[in-house]
């Protein structure tokens, strides 16, 4: 479900959309760790003016958090 979603909100976001990958990395039983690769140009898209749209993704994971119990660690990463 988080990966899914993320996945269609970064493409929403970007300029070409098909270059968005998400990968979602268990760490241990209570964390993941989330990871959204984009083209080089659009990363500054995805993190946003100071962040805001990194932390709206962030506000987003938290209520999964509180829902599910599992931690998430999100990272935007050049393909």
């Amino acid at each position: 479900m988080v990966e899914e979603f993320i996945a269609s909100y970064a493409r929403l976001l970007v300029s070409s959309p098909q270059s968005i990958r998400v990968d979602v990395e268990n760490i241990d039983n209570a964390l993941d760790e989330i990871t959204i690769y984009a083209s080089s140009e659009d990363i500054g898209k995805l993190i946003g003016k100071e962040g805001r749209m990194i932390n709206s993704i962030k506000t987003f994971i938290s209520g999964c958090k509180a829902k599910g119990g599992k931690n998430y660690r999100i990272n935007v990463k050049p393909l």
